[in-house]
């Protein structure tokens, strides 16, 4: 039974995550796990995940070989290692890390993907929520566009992709970040409420070791003109209503 705090949100007709008022997910969680596309025999690890709304997703669309989340709140973990427990899930793997300090604590050089939903907030811009939790999930008080284009680089192996989701104003950000990182730029697709409107999120992939060439893919439109879900936005938003996990995959490195 979950606390007042705790509540189940459905991801599938036979899976459930935990979330709570701290720890909640967004569409931007849902668009960038798609956008990561994970293929059955990759090697994957999310960074901040939260409460695991990442490898959750990944598993119920993509089953990639292994899935690892890692997150510094323990609030947020205990929330993810729940949501395993209770549906029986043995594919993924929660690990309670600093991502600025995985040496030791998950293999270098290994993954195929690694993903971040990051702090869209620089320190010293807007406002800065009451509690560590929200205020960590929202400003890069402990996790910079360095920070996680620096483990991203430690965890990828040559050529293994980071995929990030950001605001458009920082994507020069994101750019330089990458490259200090020896990670180089190579798609971007932004997603826009309506046609006609500005994006009002990017979502990146970036390669290790690649050369350079960039592309910028057709946009995610979210709502049509009558503010009804796109049909590419329904199958993302409302696929939870007909899908079901297999979680044929077990075990992790």
């Amino acid at each position: 039974m979950a606390s007042r705090q705790e509540r189940t949100e459905a991801l599938a007709q036979n899976l459930n995550i935990y979330v709570s008022d701290a720890h909640i997910f967004t569409s931007d969680a849902i668009v960038l796990a798609n956008f990561c596309a994970p293929r059955h025999k990759d090697k994957c690890c999310d960074l901040g995940t939260g409460n695991g709304i990442i490898p959750l997703l990944w598993l119920r669309d993509f089953e990639p070989a292994e899935t690892v989340g890692v997150e510094l709140s323990e609030n947020a973990v205990n929330l993810f290692r729940k949501t395993l427990a209770e549906n029986g899930i043995e594919s993924i793997k929660s690990v309670h890390c600093d991502l600025r300090d995985l040496k030791g604590v998950l293999p270098f050089e290994y993954f195929d993907i690694v993903s971040i939903n990051p702090p869209y907030k620089k320190i010293g811009t807007g406002i800065v929520n009451e509690g560590t939790d929200y205020k960590n999930a929202r400003h890069e008080f402990t996790c910079t566009l360095d920070d996680c284009s620096s483990a991203a680089s430690k965890l990828l192996k040559f050529g293994g992709k980071f995929c990030i989701c950001q605001r458009p104003e920082r994507l020069p950000d994101i750019f330089a970040a990458m490259r200090n990182f020896k990670i180089e730029p190579k798609a971007m697709r932004e997603v826009i409420q309506r046609r006609g409107k500005e994006p009002s999120l990017v979502l990146v992939e970036g390669k290790k070791g690649a050369s350079s060439g960039f592309r910028i893919q057709s946009p995610l439109i979210i709502e049509n003109d009558d503010g009804t879900y796109t049909q590419e936005a329904e199958e993302l938003f409302l696929s939870y209503k007909y899908k079901k996990i297999q979680n044929s995959r077990k075990g992790c490195f």
